[in-house]
């Protein structure tokens, strides 16, 4: 048995699940979420909460026990937490502002970079600190309800200019690591 798969999902106050064949729709106070359930996968509700069941031993139903359980988990907590990601971007005249649902960023390149908000994800960015005199520091909050569209639209933010390994100049997700690389070494020759 999977052990993700048989975790039991408890339902909050305020949260409805309206379960109809192999469709779920959530609602809670930030919204609502909707799926379909492959038909191998049973959900079933008793007393508030949500129980994820297969119908064979196959492997394929073993993969989707535990992924439709999870999915069903982070729908839960997307209509009443929501999901957030922060990412930060520092450079020198690097600049991020969101104006009239869209985000904008200014990463080096000759123009802009526009990305249009989806809908059910909100952006803000605010600088935090300036490095230096030119080099800004700017942290940008991707957050809504929905997981998978959050994580993608900070991933495709992130992609406009990943963190450079000499400098460490980019965009990066908050807390990530990014491995240095050292610059170019004087070779022998040069102190002759």
């Amino acid at each position: 048995m999977s052990r993700i798969g048989k975790k039991v999902i408890i339902i909050p106050q305020g949260v409805v699940v309206d379960l109809q064949a192999q469709h779920i729709l959530v609602k809670g106070p930030k919204g609502a979420l909707e799926r379909d359930i492959h038909p191998n996968i049973a959900v079933e509700m008793k007393e508030g909460k949500l129980f994820v069941s297969r119908a064979g031993e196959t492997k394929m139903d073993r993969s989707l026990h535990g992924l439709t359980r999870a999915l069903v988990a982070n729908m839960v907590t997307g209509v009443t937490d929501g999901f957030m990601k922060a990412l930060e971007l520092t450079g020198v005249g690097y600049k991020a502002q969101v104006q009239e649902n869209a985000l904008i960023l200014q990463v080096g390149y000759t123009h802009p970079v526009l990305f249009p908000l989806p809908d059910g994800i909100s952006v803000s960015a605010e600088i935090k600190k300036a490095v230096t005199s030119q080099v800004s520091y700017y942290v940008i909050k991707v957050e809504g309800r929905d997981r998978e569209a959050v994580g993608a639209f900070a991933d495709r933010v992130r992609k406009v200019r990943r963190p450079d390994p000499y400098k460490g100049k980019g965009v990066k997700y908050a807390g990530e690591i990014i491995r240095r690389k050292a610059g170019k070494a004087l070779g022998k020759s040069a102190g002759k």
